[in-house]
């Protein structure tokens, strides 16, 4: 959430100087929405607000933005929250169909079939990573092993051990990451 001395603060510089009594915020607001929304975000209005707090917490702690024109900046803010847009959208686990269409239960007896699904989930990824070569079950194993700070230099001494780049040993990760999914749906469905 914004403060007031940072709203403030971003309508003046978004006025740069000429007080337009809020009319330059709606107009770069309408242009932030039809960015993401030309780009096929679902949620348009949130990140063009997303993005003009951005820029307001900055201009409450700094005081000013160097960059100019102010739209030349808030579409560099646009771009960075649509790859965070993009890469939180992705972390997301998505259901499919008929699950989505179940609707949930509150009965007792469900908490323990959800419990049973999601352990046998767990014991057919088990299976499936013993299926992989040794090297693969590593590899996949510490690429996705931590968070935060020490998943990153995880990923980038695993990367230095293997002679590869950062973007090979995503792709790699991926490729097994897409097996393993592709064996976990096959015994779900044998099941």
């Amino acid at each position: 959430m914004l403060s007031q001395v940072g709203f403030r603060r971003l309508l003046e510089w978004l006025d740069d100087g000429v007080d337009s009594r809020g009319e330059r915020y709606i107009e770069i607001r309408r242009r932030l929405v039809a960015y993401f929304e030309r780009r096929g975000r679902p949620a348009a209005n949130e990140l063009a607000d997303e993005t003009l707090n951005r820029i307001g917490r900055t201009l409450e702690q700094n005081r000013a933005i160097s960059i100019s024109p102010p739209a030349r900046y808030c579409y560099l803010v646009a771009k960075f929250v649509m790859l965070e847009d993009i890469r939180r959208e992705r972390r997301l686990v998505r259901l499919d169909e008929s699950q989505a269409a179940e609707p949930r239960s509150s009965h007792p007896g469900d908490v323990d079939d959800e419990f049973v699904m999601h352990e046998q989930r767990l014991a057919s990824l088990d299976t499936c990573l013993q299926k992989l070569q040794p090297e693969q079950r590593e590899l996949i194993v510490e690429y996705y092993r931590d968070g935060g700070r020490q998943k990153i230099e995880r990923r980038r001494n695993l990367a230095n051990r293997l002679g590869i780049s950062m973007n090979a040993l995503g792709i790699r990760a991926y490729r097994i990451r897409d097996a393993l999914m592709s064996c976990v749906e096959g015994s779900a469905s044998a099941a």
